[in-house]
């Protein structure tokens, strides 16, 4: 049934009249007879590479297939920092991580800040939001703040819960994850009861927990999050013998920031074949149910004749890898983790058309600023997506030459012993940590190694070196590393005054209660010799 719908969407809008034409460029981008509507849904958790070949073989995603077969799919795109909050400020703000400061899920954007929808509303759109925000500040568990501040501490503590897979009894359930359900549900009604009846242009936006693995409880107080939770209904959506079986490092050779993540995320232990085919094919599903929610946008658009008035736009805050180097999660410069989806369809904008530049989440906040027509802000780290994605547009060479070959990502949270940077070019992926010399770099030729199995760094000198002047002409991240080490402790030794005499207790059962409680006395005392060890506040 779904299918046919999709078919029918199909041929609807291939019959449908172009109110596009008399549009005219405006700069970098066009301006349009009737100022289109927006809609962008943001998933969480969503591997990029699922939208393209050969990802796309191992789950059905019949919507995501409408929009790169109706608009434009950027093949590589990439989260500016891969973990739910600051990927997001990043989204809301159009700034790269160091410059807004969002270090970690707890700290992200301020509240008042003004963000690309304040700037539509102030150019003329109703504007609407529903569902996942995450990207200010004072958010998510006291575990996962806690686990970024304390992740300079020389201790290695089980954070996770093993990830795991559940089956609900239930065949047929289709509305899996119900808190999503009811957040699209919202979004439809709105289009219906409200949207549809404006004079002004809109821009809606719609947040999504799923993909995300959902909480474990299984594993304990102060659980995480580690179960790959679906029905049969979504499994039927995965061709389970596409599902590859990824390549692991042994324990020993694992590059060290990888081994603390591995085992953080309780993922040194055993897995057969089994459980992590199954773990791959629960989330493939999860995927499949997350394309679902976007079809019925899209279904509802097409219902009340928005859609060839609307340009819509899929993307996610990072990926998930789902097994892959030993991990399941995010907080990684791998490509399933920090490569996301990004689609684009509508008025004004390229058919079946597959991008192949590199871009990253930065880049919603001026492609969102040009499509109202309001004027590009001077400070943005990113660029409008329109000049790659645009119809109409000639000498685009021009504009394209205006945008870096390059994209940046960092990430400074927990699971990750070290502040990780990567410059992504066309071909090449670099990753520096910390101070650029205490700890190894990483350096990936993806034309020939897609799975990142080997770091060719010390193979390529003169390449390494080259890609790390360039990250340093762009990110001082010594500097940066060292002022996170501040903020670290000076936001631990806050906390920890705050709990007072409870202190003991409450540090001992967060979520890595079950390694700390063995030994309670050695990991209090490595936080104290951590505290008491003066920072170098030259490098800040």
């Amino acid at each position: 049934m779904l299918l046919l719908w999709v078919s029918v969407v199909a041929a609807s809008a291939l019959a449908a009249p172009d109110p596009r034409a008399g549009g005219q460029r405006r700069g970098a981008a066009r301006v349009w007879s009737a100022a289109p509507n927006v809609v962008l849904v943001v998933s969480d958790s969503f591997d990029g590479r699922l939208t393209f070949y050969p990802g796309s073989q191992v789950v059905k995603l019949p919507f995501i297939n409408f929009m790169k077969a109706h608009g434009t799919s950027f093949l590589n795109a990439y989260t500016n920092s891969p973990i739910c909050c600051p990927s997001r400020a990043a989204i809301w703000s159009g700034l790269f991580t160091h410059l807004t400061e969002s270090w970690n899920n707890f700290k992200g954007l301020d509240s008042n800040y003004t963000t690309w929808m304040d700037i539509m509303e102030k150019h003329g759109y109703r504007t609407q939001k529903f569902g996942k925000l995450d990207y200010t500040s004072g958010h998510h568990s006291i575990s996962n703040r806690v686990e970024a501040w304390t992740r300079d501490v020389a201790f290695l503590l089980r954070q996770e819960g093993r990830p795991v897979v559940n089956l609900i009894p239930k065949k047929t359930k289709v509305r899996v994850m119900e808190r999503d359900w009811k957040n699209t549900d919202r979004a439809v009604n709105w289009l219906r009861k409200e949207a549809n009846n404006y004079t002004q242009p809109f821009v809606l936006y719609l947040g999504l927990n799923l993909p995300h693995p959902y909480p474990s409880p299984s594993s304990g107080e102060n659980f995480g999050s580690s179960t790959f939770h679906t029905s049969l209904y979504w499994l039927k959506k995965v061709s389970y013998d596409a599902i590859k079986i990824p390549k692991w490092s042994p324990l020993s050779e694992m590059h060290p920031i990888d081994y603390y993540s591995s085992y953080t995320k309780n993922c040194t232990g055993k897995f057969t074949e089994k459980e992590i085919k199954n773990i791959r094919a629960f989330y493939y599903a999860m995927c499949a149910e997350t394309d679902a929610m976007l079809g019925e946008i899209i279904l509802a658009l097409r219902q009340l004749d928005l859609l060839q008035k609307t340009i819509v736009i899929y993307t996610s805050d990072h990926g998930e890898l789902a097994m892959e180097h030993r991990q399941f999660y995010k907080m990684s410069m791998y490509e399933a983790s920090a490569h996301v989806p990004l689609l684009m369809m509508g008025p004004g904008i390229k058919a079946n058309l597959q991008v192949p530049s590199v871009v990253s989440l930065v880049d919603i906040y001026p492609t969102m600023l040009d499509i109202a027509g309001a004027p590009l802000p001077q400070n943005l780290s990113g660029y409008s997506l329109l000049p790659l994605a645009s119809e109409t547009l000639k000498n685009e060479h021009k504009f394209k030459n205006l945008r870096p070959p390059w994209i940046l990502s960092q990430f400074h949270g927990c699971n990750v012993n070290a502040s990780t940077y990567m410059l992504r070019t066309n071909r090449w992926k670099y990753i520096a940590y910390s101070d650029g010399t205490s700890v190894l770099p990483q350096l990936f030729d993806l034309s020939s190694d897609p799975d990142e199995l080997t770091n060719i760094a010390t193979k390529f000198p003169e390449v390494t070196y080259s890609l790390d002047q360039k990250l340093r002409s762009i990110i001082n991240y010594p500097k940066v590393s060292a002022a996170v080490h501040q903020y670290n402790k000076e936001q631990f030794i806050k906390w920890k005054q705050s709990v007072g005499q409870n202190y003991s207790n409450v540090i001992a059962n967060l979520r890595w209660h079950q390694d700390w409680l063995q030994e309670p006395r050695k990991y209090e005392s490595a936080i104290d010799r951590w505290l008491n060890t003066p920072t170098n506040l030259n490098k800040i």
